[in-house]
């Protein structure tokens, strides 16, 4: 299934879901807000379901990786995201709110499903020289659903309340789940043997060709036509001897071997990933850990996502102090997201002579730039302040998986990129949750706090330390 129509569908599917994704964090802030009175509490639940991403991305990334249809598993994931969702709107004003967290927290732990699940998938329906440009049209789908997500979720808030914004988002997330379907199976084959498993490969043989010495799936042959050595079943009647293939000649022999072999490959598919999921969670988390290039990308983007966070926990109290309304304050994620997909369109047009781990940082520093100037809490200046955000969010995200692509071994890819997800949506959480009470404390406090670990993130590491 790598062929263009797999690619295009792969690319809508994540758009799809990402676009509810988008939608879902700001209507879920806004809910938060005009339902339980606080930004506190709204935040507190944005970090809720954001949070329990660091124990799902690398879970649902070592099922992915082993999964012989991985699509499958994401499109369950999606479903249920999208389901969490709903379970947390129906609690709020109904139950306490700490129950209503807890649901965001289990909902949280499917969120890598929305951003790195889908990513890893690429080179399962691309071809290598294909591959790049896929990337860029996989991270524009990023921008897209940053620009329509935030406004659509402003709108609906601002004309049908809130909650319609929160079903919406969770329509969006579970419209996704056909394409995740359509993925291609994983069969786990890397050319004639897999690396991984060290096993020769199980295809069939080139019709026509008769097995000499020991077959592909490791059992020694019971003749050799060679040696005039008898097999112990009947070769002429097609009788059924002992772990050998079929001798018989005719395609009903052969079809039979074949499906023998792929039915054997299934099983050994369909176990592999429960009993290893412990050491793939580890090796995982040592890919991106003892990679020191993968690892200091992986720090910058998540003391990024940190400092978003902030900024994002700001964004009720800007749009009602400076906007004139707490749900105009969602516009302004449009604004990044309009500047990030312009840019983004730039480059892609004039690339600039930096290597991705520069873009990296480049991208955190740019973005310090935003909560400084929104520090002025002027209407024209505070639009500009996310202008510039977008500015730096779009080339770092390109520049981000640029390097996870690089860098991922391909039998774990699917973990490097949902753990790296579930590493900055709980940076984002975190910064969220703490921006939160200090907005309400002090709105000048939290932006200045943001712009301190934006710089933070753009510091480049000592040569030859870790990150």
């Amino acid at each position: 299934m790598r062929d263009k129509n797999a690619t295009g569908i792969c690319l809508a599917g994540a758009l799809t879901a990402r676009v509810g994704d988008e939608t879902s964090g700001p209507a879920l802030l806004l809910a938060g807000f005009a339902l339980a009175g606080s930004t506190a509490e709204a935040s507190a639940l944005l970090a809720g379901i954001s949070l329990a991403a660091a124990l799902g991305g690398p879970v649902l990334g070592a099922l992915l990786d082993g999964a012989a249809r991985p699509g499958r598993l994401l499109a369950g994931a999606l479903v249920l995201y999208a389901a969490g969702l709903t379970l947390v709107l129906v609690g709020l004003g109904r139950l306490p709110f700490a129950v209503t967290v807890a649901t965001a927290v289990l909902t949280g732990l499917l969120g890598p499903a929305l951003s790195g699940g889908w990513s890893a998938q690429l080179p399962r329906v691309t071809t290598s020289d294909r591959l790049p440009r896929a990337n860029a049209l996989d991270t524009m789908t990023f921008g897209a659903a940053a620009l329509a997500g935030p406004a659509l979720a402003g709108g609906l808030a601002e004309t049908l309340g809130a909650p319609t914004a929160v079903v919406v988002s969770a329509a969006l997330i579970a419209a996704a789940a056909p394409a995740a379907w359509l993925l291609p199976v994983h069969t786990g084959r890397r050319g004639p043997g897999d690396a991984r498993t060290g096993r020769r490969g199980t295809g069939a043989l080139p019709a026509g060709t008769r097995p000499t010495g020991v077959l592909h799936s490791g059992a020694r042959p019971t003749g050799d036509a060679r040696t005039g050595a008898q097999p112990t079943g009947d070769a002429r009647t097609g009788t059924r001897g002992t772990r050998a293939l079929p001798a018989g000649k005719g395609p009903d022999a052969e079809a039979r071997a074949t499906r023998t072999r792929d039915k054997r490959a299934a099983r050994v598919r369909r176990v592999r990933p429960l009993p290893a999921l412990g050491g793939a969670l580890v090796s995982g988390t040592r890919a991106v850990l003892g990679n020191q290039k993968l690892a200091r990308a992986t720090l910058t983007s998540v003391l990024s996502c940190v400092a978003q966070g902030m900024l994002t926990a700001c964004v009720p109290l800007l749009g009602e102090q400076v906007l004139g309304g707490a749900g105009r304050g969602a516009v302004l994620f449009s604004c990044a997201a309009i500047s990030a997909l312009a840019v983004n369109a730039l480059l892609a047009r004039f690339p600039l002579r930096l290597s991705p781990d520069a873009l990296v940082r480049v991208g955190a520093l740019v973005q310090a730039g935003a909560p400084a100037l929104a520090l002025t809490g002027r209407p024209v200046v505070l639009v500009a302040a996310f202008l510039l955000s977008g500015i730096g969010e779009g080339p770092q995200l390109t520049a981000l998986f640029a390097v996870r692509h690089r860098e991922s071994p391909d039998h774990l890819r699917s973990q490097i990129f949902t753990t790296g997800a579930s590493l900055k949506i709980t940076g984002f959480a975190l910064g969220a949750a703490a921006a939160g009470p200090l907005a309400t404390w002090s709105l000048p406090a939290a932006l200045t706090a943001a712009t301190a670990v934006a710089l933070l993130a753009a510091g480049r590491p000592r040569a030859g330390g870790t990150p």
